[in-house]
């Protein structure tokens, strides 16, 4: 996994910060391959359900994270009982590592 201790604690710290302790995370995409060279950072966020403004709480996160750990491609996927069974929800699941 290509992401240090100390982002990996940011990380989770600001989605807890944005959506509580319910917040689940998990890093998926090329980050996860030790053996492959940058890559924008993929988070899943798992939640016990979708915020009404989701997209706007995603892009919130999304925010947050550049200003803590600098300025980088980041994508934030939230999930939710309500698009478990979107294909980019389950592939993320099925191959993110949790932080």
């Amino acid at each position: 996994m290509r992401v240090s201790a100390e982002q990996r604690q940011i990380i989770v710290d600001a989605v807890h910060q944005i959506f509580g302790q319910q917040g689940r995370v998990r890093l998926f995409g090329s980050r996860v391959d030790d053996r492959r060279k940058g890559g924008d950072l993929d988070l899943l966020v798992e939640l016990p359900h979708l915020p009404v403004d989701a997209p706007w709480q995603a892009a919130r996160l999304e925010a947050r994270l550049q200003q803590l750990l600098g300025e980088q491609k980041i994508d934030v996927i939230l999930a939710g009982p309500e698009n478990a069974n979107w294909p980019i929800v389950q592939e993320a699941s099925r191959t993110g590592i949790p932080l």
